[in-house]
């Protein structure tokens, strides 16, 4: 068993975790595809326990109460639709919804608030001539996240695709609100600081409640470099305008 403690840095919420980095948290102690599961929101600046449990990892906060778990996972992940080319990642990328909204500011991923080094700077838009609901961007993650060897380490590269994938379903049927339950993802071939990347996320079905998406990250060839498939968890539609301080709710 040992402690982690997640920084107010890597928030998504303004009091939770960002979705995406606690489960690359978890993700990288396996090698392969992983799937993990946030159970509940993830208490920031706060001691946490994750222990090893029937071969998955678990994070727990105060009383034993379950946050997160993930482990090895045999799903099959979701093929691209489409490789953008970095020209067509950054037309995308100029219509973010960010940019003309009050979306989540302070958001590791896509907060338009936070300054390079600081929080990611991930910001997905539709790409034209693609379906409703397939966004991208360019991410040219900063020196600031990478390890001694010059990449990105998986928790960066899984919260780099985190927010992506609710963006998909915004442009797809407006915009809500909705939290990351599963994440299931695996870095094929680690990011480096410095250079451009494509990220590109897609709506695949919706089942109740449950939106589900798919997510990738190219090279600036069109390689690919890391995927994923997630289950976001749907709240009340609601316009903009009724929302809390303009903003969306997700993780």
């Amino acid at each position: 068993m040992s402690k982690i403690t997640i920084g107010g840095q890597f928030r998504g919420p303004p009091n939770s975790g960002n979705g995406g980095y606690v489960c690359g948290v978890l993700a990288k102690a396996f090698d392969g595809p992983v799937t993990a599961v946030i159970r509940s929101l993830v208490p920031l600046d706060t001691e946490l326990e994750v222990a090893t449990r029937d071969g998955a990892r678990v994070l727990t906060g105060a009383d034993e109460t379950l946050i997160a778990q993930g482990g090895p996972s045999t799903q099959e992940l979701p093929d691209p639709p489409v490789t953008p080319t970095l020209e067509q990642a950054r037309g995308a990328m100029a219509g973010y919804l960010g940019h003309t909204q009050r979306v989540h500011p302070v958001c590791f991923t896509c907060g338009t608030a936070r300054e390079e080094g600081d929080g990611l700077r991930v910001f997905p838009g539709q790409l034209a001539g693609a379906d409703p609901g397939v966004v991208a961007c360019v991410w040219t993650p900063h020196a600031a996240f990478a390890q001694a060897d010059g990449t990105i380490p998986t928790e960066v590269v899984w919260a780099a695709l985190d927010c992506p994938g609710f963006f998909a379903w915004v442009e797809k049927e407006g915009r809500h609100g909705a939290l990351l339950g599963t994440m299931t993802g695996e870095v094929v071939v680690p990011p480096r600081a410095g250079q451009e990347h494509i990220v590109l996320a897609w709506p695949i079905v919706r089942e109740g409640r449950k939106e589900i998406a798919g997510v990738a990250l190219f090279d600036a060839e069109g390689r690919l470099m890391a995927r994923g498939h997630q289950v976001w968890i749907t709240m009340a539609l609601r316009a903009p305008a009724a929302a809390p301080a303009g903003e969306a709710v997700k993780a």
